[in-house]
């Protein structure tokens, strides 16, 4: 009887340490803001609210988001500790989903799904706890890898581009920061998707193969804000462009204005530069009549679920039919997360960076 007693309490002794330590994930952890991430156990949720679903993280992209939150320069002020990292990719190993949507797929244990978790955050850890409106199912000819670069960028270049500049077969588009994440995801889809023509301006010579080989059929270097307007000028036999799709603003912004020709469209799609681009509003007046967009992947997350679900899975499908491409320009490990961030300050690297977390 004893011995029955003796195994009965370490069962329930063993269960009550496997309780505790689902309640800790290896995370990569802020816990000073300009100060590199620490490695250590983060304490996580152990229980999910209605409409949660955890996740074994596989991959997380680092985003210049996450750059940004880190040194203090985001209008982002997160409570501390805090574990960076929205785009994710993994399995779901418990789920308090409602699925109550009926025309959406259900998700369930074992799934593999991407997330684009920027209200949770979490995604610099082996384990997260998500929302079930950010999930989406990964189509199984698609890896892991793949569809963390994908979702977020390339959605938002769907709504910017198809969306809402209704750009068409064609058409001529400037790209500015054309070699960044979400600028070649313009370029893919600009070029093809929309079978347009793109022009693509980077910051650094290096990379405007790169932009090129996306389908861009020129890349430059933007060596100054006036060359800028004359090269897009002399390639467009002073026309100007349909669209601009600007994710740099700061100086180069106003020069982007110039760039677009009559009755063109321009996209605010981000701030690369970390300037936000001045503008009066007597300057619209003396350029040809154009419409200024601001495109947010995050605000029709907000405003529509509906479309911000639907231009995920867009990319997601046109992906798994070979129509676009992401470019992937490094993948680290988990415990080399600062070499990761530091890539945004030193121009290192072009396309998504990724963690990987786990096999």
């Amino acid at each position: 009887m004893k011995y029955i007693t003796r195994i009965i309490h370490n069962i329930h002794v063993n269960h009550e340490i496997r309780n505790v330590r689902s309640k800790f994930t290896k995370a990569a952890v802020l816990k000073t803001v300009k100060e590199p991430l620490v490695l250590e156990d983060f304490k996580i949720p152990d229980k999910l609210k209605d409409g949660q679903l955890r996740i074994a993280v596989k991959y997380c992209a680092v985003n210049m988001s996450d750059a940004l939150i880190c040194s203090g320069l985001s209008e982002i002020k997160p409570t501390l500790p805090y574990v960076p990292g929205f785009e994710i990719v993994g399995e779901v190993i418990e789920s308090k989903a409602t699925n109550a949507d009926e025309e959406e797929e259900d998700i369930s244990v074992g799934d593999r799904v991407l997330v684009l978790n920027k209200e949770i955050m979490g995604g610099f850890a082996e384990e997260c706890i998500v929302d079930e409106k950010d999930v989406f199912g990964i189509p199984s000819e698609l890896s892991y890898e793949t569809a963390v670069s994908i979702g977020d960028s390339y959605a938002t270049a769907l709504i910017g581009l198809a969306r809402r500049a209704n750009l068409k077969k064609d058409n001529t588009i400037l790209v500015t920061a054309a070699a960044g994440g979400l600028g070649l995801a313009a370029v893919d889809i600009a070029a093809n998707m929309c079978k347009a023509k793109v022009i693509g301006a980077c910051r650094l010579e290096k990379n405007t193969s790169i932009v090129r080989e996306k389908g861009a059929f020129i890349s430059f270097e933007i060596k100054s804000p006036e060359s800028l307007c004359k090269r897009v000028l002399k390639e467009t036999d002073g026309k100007g462009v349909d669209v601009v799709f600007d994710a740099v603003g700061g100086e180069i912004f106003p020069s982007a204005l110039d760039c677009v020709g009559l009755e063109g469209k321009v996209l605010v799609a981000g701030f690369a530069s970390l300037q936000l681009p001045q503008l009066n509003i007597n300057e619209l007046l003396r350029r040809p009549s154009f419409s200024l967009i601001g495109v947010s992947l995050n605000n029709y997350r907000t405003h529509s679920v509906r479309i911000y679900r639907q231009s995920v899975k867009d990319v997601l499908t046109m992906c798994k039919m070979g129509v676009i491409t992401p470019n992937i320009s490094e993948t680290l490990k988990l415990d080399q997360v600062n070499e990761a961030l530091e890539h945004f300050s030193t121009d290192k690297s072009s396309g998504k960076i990724l963690l990987k977390i786990a096999d």
